[in-house]
Parts: C-alpha cells; sequence; structure tokens
C-alpha cells in the first residue's frame, strides 16, 4: 500500500490530484462520471463580485496541441454563488477552492469576505494571471508591487488557505513567486494560460472575438514545467503545478519538479475521468519504483 496523502500549509488531500477551475464548473457536472469526492480537492469556476456576461462568441478554439479560450470569467456573480451553487457543494467530502478575480483591489476583497464566512469551503485561488480580462487579471500579475498589493489586501479579510494562480506572461515568475510568497500567500498554483492567438487565413481575421485568448493543453506544458521548477526553488510555500496535465506520467514529472500538488485541466473536455486514471497511475508507479509516498518523489528530480 502506498499513500497517496499530501498536506499543503497545513490542508490535508486524501491525494494530490485536483481539477482546475473553468474546466470542471461546480462538481455536479462530473456526478455522473465519478464520486467527486475522491479527488484530492478542486476549484469552482472563476468567481466574480458581480456578475458578468464574458465575451462576445467565438471564444474558444482548437490549437495544435491544445486549445484557446476567452471566456472572459462568464459568472453570476459571488451572491449568486453563495445562495444557489454553495448549498449543491456541501455533499462533496474534499477541499473545496473558489477561484476569485476582480478588476479592482476592492473587488477582490469584497468578493473573498464573503467566500471567508463558508465553512464547506478550504480556500480561496487568487487569480492574478487570467489574459483574458482586459483589466485587473492581466495587471496585478505582471508586476512585483501589483501583485502584493492584491494578496496583501486579501490576506487581510480571509483567514483561511489562500492560494495565489500565478500567470506565466511574465519575465521571471520566480520573483512574483517570491513576492506573493512574502504577503502571505499559503501555496501557488501555476501556471495559468500562456497569452497566444490564432488567425483564419481564409477570412484574414482573428478567430477569438477577442483576438487574443489563452493556450492551455500539452503545448503549454514543458514551459509550465519548467516555471514550477524554477518557483518551487524559489520559495518555501506548496507549488501546485498545472498546464497540460493530460495522464499519469505527466503529473509524476511535475511531482518530481517540485509540485507538492497537481490540477488538472483541458485533459477535462477530453475524458470526464481523466483525473480518477492520473490518480491511479501515480499509485501505479509509486507502487513500481517502491515508493511509500508521494512526498518520496516530490522536488526529487536528478541533476
Amino acid at each position: 500500500m502506498v499513500e497517496l496523502g499530501i498536506e499543503i500549509a497545513g490542508l490535508k488531500l486524501k491525494n494530490p490530484v485536483m481539477a482546475a477551475s473553468g474546466t470542471f464548473g461546480y462538481g455536479t457536472e462530473f456526478d455522473d462520471f465519478f464520486n467527486v469526492s475522491s479527488l484530492g480537492g478542486f476549484v469552482v469556476k472563476g468567481t466574480t463580485l458581480n456578475a458578468r456576461q464574458g465575451n462576445a462568441y467565438p471564444r474558444m478554439a482548437e490549437a495544435p496541441s491544445g486549445m484557446l479560450n476567452a471566456v472572459g470569467l462568464q459568472n453570476r456573480g459571488v451572491k449568486y454563488f453563495v445562495e444557489h451553487l454553495y448549498p449543491k457543494l456541501l455533499q462533496y467530502d474534499t477541499n473545496i477552492f473558489v477561484n476569485v478575480s476582480g478588476s479592482t483591489i476592492e473587488e477582490y476583497i469584497a468578493c473573498s469576505e464573503q467566500i471567508n464566512d463558508l465553512e464547506h469551503i478550504a480556500g480561496v485561488e487568487l487569480n492574478i494571471s487570467c489574459p483574458n480580462v482586459k483589466e485587473g487579471g492581466m495587471a496585478f500579475g505582471t508586476s512585483c508591487p501589483a501583485a502584493e498589493s492584491v494578496v496583501q489586501a486579501v490576506r487581510k479579510v480571509y483567514n483561511k488557505h489562500l492560494m495565489v494562480k500565478l500567470s506565466p506572461n511574465v519575465t521571471d515568475i520566480a520573483e512574483i513567486a517570491k513576492a506573493v510568497e512574502g504577503c502571505g500567500a499559503d501555496s501557488l498554483s501555476l501556471i495559468n494560460t500562456i497569452l497566444a492567438m490564432a488567425i483564419n487565413a481564409e477570412s484574414r481575421k482573428p478567430v477569438l472575438s477577442t483576438i487574443t485568448g489563452g493556450l492551455s493543453g500539452p503545448a503549454i506544458k514543458p514551459v509550465a514545467l519548467r516555471m514550477v521548477w524554477q518557483v518551487s526553488n524559489a520559495v518555501k510555500i506548496p507549488v501546485i503545478g498545472i498546464g497540460g496535465i493530460m495522464n499519469a506520467t505527466d503529473a509524476i514529472e511535475f511531482f518530481l519538479a517540485g509540485a507538492s500538488a497537481i490540477q488538472v485541466g483541458t485533459a477535462n473536455f477530453i475524458d470526464p475521468l481523466a483525473t480518477q486514471h492520473i490518480i491511479s497511475g501515480i499509485k501505479s508507479y509509486l507502487e513500481r519504483h517502491k515508493f511509500n509516498s508521494i512526498n518520496d518523489i516530490i522536488g526529487c528530480l536528478q541533476l
């Protein structure tokens, strides 16, 4: 028997596999496929203070080895989440995070304050990195002072686990990570999507209504691995790896690079059982290599 359980800044996960925000809805969408409580945790759809309609269509497109999205944080706002969606989450026995975004620091604060009162929510994933929002996310995640300002502000009003999601669209992600760590982040999740675009050669127009969008999927895995490795060597708080994880082998690579847990995103669109296959695959890997625990391989890249 191998131990898949992991502890992240005092938060216990039954296994290191989580579902990423924006690809897993509110969990209920996957009830017909598997027991959602079997996950180490999941992050619900991006939530903002006020309702957002999102960007105009088309806002998703295929890309080589991945996909582009420019949904624009479409959601009904935190008040609707608290009143109508949160009660449905009470059925799950796992760690649930709410991805929080905003256009101003005041919006981040107000949204986080309302989530702070929800007993069954383990923490927030502070989205300072989303490249699909014209204001707020991109700016907060691309400089140390901006990142520090929003994390400090939310830390003052949110007293549970504060995970900060970092943007890859920066020159030095390790510097941003250290700045966020110094402001009270409990963990870091990375990477968010990479800013990209697609063009229709026949119409000579952009494929997405927003011109640019976020690239996810296998195409970004090498970049994500590199950044997880850099950040895990720069900070002392846990790192959750994200980016093109499609199978257990991908997940193992992130653990070796220094991630304490991983989030599965785009793979959920291809196979709703992706997380389950990854959990069982991680267990098989540990057994095959005669490791007793997932902790035995975290940060154990042989250099």
